[in-house]
Parts: C-alpha cells; structure tokens; sequence
C-alpha cells in the first residue's frame, strides 16, 4: 500500500515499483493499493476519490481498505510512508483491523514536526500497541522512529535496493590529468533538498581553491526552486561555470558522472539518498552528510567525506577539488569496489524477514 505509485514519478513511486518487480520475479505474488490516479495496471488496485490537485487522499479509505483485504485476505500487508502518507495510515488501520501481519516501510526522515504529529497519534490512537513492524531505509533513518515508539514497534534498516550494474565503470581508473575539477549534484530543486545553499556552497569552495585549479559545476534536476537558482547565479556571477541543465534521463546522468570528479549530496534530512549511491558505485567520491543516509555507504576518507554542518561541506569539497592525490586515490578506490547498499537480493531478504516477524507477532 502506498499513498503515490506509477504514473506518478518520485522516489517512493518508482522504488515502490521497482520492489513489485523484483518480489513478483522472486515467486510472491504481489498486490498494489493506492490513491494514485493512472490508467489500469496488473495487480494494482486504484481507491480513488475526486480531490482537488489529485491529491493521494480518500475520505473513505479505511472502509474501502477493509473490504478489499477482507475479500483478498493477505499473508502480510506492506504498507509505505513519507511524512505525511494519509492513504497508507488509513492501510495500516485497515490491516490491524482485519487481524493481518503489517511491516511499515518509513521512506522519510522524521523531522521534530513530524515526530510530534507522531506523538500526538501515538497517544491518541496507541498505535505502538498494534502489533506492527518497522522498517527505515537508513540508520539515519531509524533513530527518530525508535524515539518515538519506543519499544512498542520494532525498527529494521532495510535499504532501498537498486540495480547498479549501469552505473559501473566499464574499466579500471585513469586519472583525468587535468587542472579542472568538476562536480556534479543530482536531485529535485525543492527547498527541503536546500539547492540555493549548495549554490552557495560551490561560490564559497571556488573562494578557496586557488586560481590554478579550474572549477566547473553541473546541478541536474529540476523544480520549483529553480527561478530562485538563476537568479542566484547571475546576481554572484557564478553562470559562467556553474550551469543548471534541468530534468536528465538516466543515460544522461550517468554521462555526467562519467565526466565529474566529485559528488555533492548536501541535503541534511536525506533519508537514503538513490543519486548519492549512483555516483558512488560510478566511481566518484561523494560529499554529504553525515547524519544522513548517505553514511550507510561512505565511510570517511574511503568512498568519500562527510560533514555535519554547511561548513564542513565546504571544507570537504575545497579539500578533494584542491588535493588531487586524495580525490584519486578515493576514485580509485570507488572504481574497484562495489557497495555494498542497494543490493536486491539482501532487500529482498530483509523485508521477507520483516514478515517473518509480523506473522509471528499475530
């Protein structure tokens, strides 16, 4: 179950897609639910209202929910979140309703609002005395879910699972040999994901490498807090080398990558971080977080560095951008190595394990 899926595009709708898949090709058979409109699809059940926006809301859900697990009656019920998922709660309450095992997958990182919102329900409904089972896709992740169920709910890390056999150099490292460094940042431009502060980011690391040391800068995505970008770039002078080429496919992405040098993920609440991995098992060193997701699978000074503040961030990308040997000698060592994340087989395992536990607990 989940508020969003196909046609929609977006983190959650295409990795929720993606786990049908892989689950259906590993012998389960799999049922979709959601609030999400689109035109008919196999085994996928649209419980759709007439809401302004296409919003993935149903006033009636959970007594629709009721009736098609009733009439289906489901080993287990997998239901999946972001913030603020009101379809897949209604799910959840359906499914406790109906006596079933239920695993909550929590795609997000809780923020303290949400983690109130949380409470509140918590105490108004005692939702951690519903028997469920929880699964984050990063420690990162886990941490603000376990402060607020306590014991009642147990927490499992189960990553998104990715297939990065594309994203692998065809060959061993070479390095480029040349003055310009490139970075590359990949990602929605909302403003939870803070792309004018990357901006301002790369304007400060180009104020510290020194002038010999080219800098180029590629930010590829698209949406509402773009304007704001452009404006940004032209006002501090920045258009020259740093260039915002909106929406890329796939291919096109992993063209970039095979030209950049360094990976920017800056986003504090990333609870995974899907682009992040991408350029890791591409090769290039990754610059993030450290209380994000992306420290699942960059280890300091190994695939990458990290930081805790915007300060770091900067001194972390000054720092490879200016020190050629410890840029290639991470590169090296990303080229050689897969990650370890991402792999379908252990998703695959994790989440049937979750259901192992839900089962039990009913």
């Amino acid at each position: 179950m989940s508020d969003c899926y196909l046609p929609r595009l977006g983190g959650i709708e295409v990795q929720v897609a993606d786990l049908v898949r892989m689950q259906r090709e590993a012998g389960h058979e799999v049922q979709v639910a959601t609030a999400t409109r689109g035109e008919p699809m196999d085994g996928v059940r649209r419980m759709v209202a007439r809401m302004p926006f296409d919003l993935p809301v149903h006033p009636f859900g959970v007594g629709h929910i009721t009736r098609a697990l009733t009439s289906y009656r489901p080993d287990v019920v997998h239901v999946h979140t972001g913030a603020v998922s009101p379809f897949a709660w209604m799910g959840v309450r359906a499914a406790v309703r109906c006596g079933l095992p239920t695993v909550v997958t929590v795609h997000s990182m809780w923020d303290p609002v949400t983690r109130g919102v949380y409470r509140s329900l918590r105490l108004a409904f005692e939702w951690q005395r519903w028997g469920l089972v929880a699964t984050t896709v990063s420690h990162a992740a886990t941490g603000p879910i376990k402060a607020v169920a306590g014991r009642g709910v147990p927490v499992h890390v189960v990553s998104n699972g990715l297939d990065l056999s594309g994203w692998r150099p065809a060959g061993p490292y070479v390095p480029r040999g040349d003055s310009e460094v490139h970075v590359v940042a990949v990602g929605r431009l909302a403003p939870r994901k803070q792309p004018v502060r990357l901006l301002r980011l790369l304007d400060e690391v180009r104020a510290r490498v020194p002038a010999s040391v080219g800098l180029r800068a590629t930010v590829i995505g698209d949406g509402p807090a773009r304007g704001q970008m452009e404006r940004y770039l032209a006002r501090h002078g920045m258009t020259s080398w740093v260039s915002l080429p909106g929406r890329y496919s796939r291919e096109e992405i992993a063209k970039v990558l095979d030209s950049a040098d360094i990976f920017v993920a800056p986003a504090p609440r990333e609870s995974f971080g899907i682009a992040a991995l991408e350029a890791r098992a591409a090769g290039l060193p990754v610059v993030a977080r450290a209380q994000s997701g992306v420290a699942d699978f960059v280890t300091p000074g190994e695939e990458g560095l990290l930081g805790r503040s915007f300060a770091d961030l900067v001194t972390a990308v000054a720092r490879l951008a200016a020190d050629t040997s410890l840029r290639e000698r991470i590169a090296a060592h990303n080229h050689l190595t897969e990650p370890a994340a991402g792999s379908w087989p252990v998703v695959l395992d994790g989440f049937d394990r979750a259901y192992e536990q839900a089962m039990n607990l009913r």
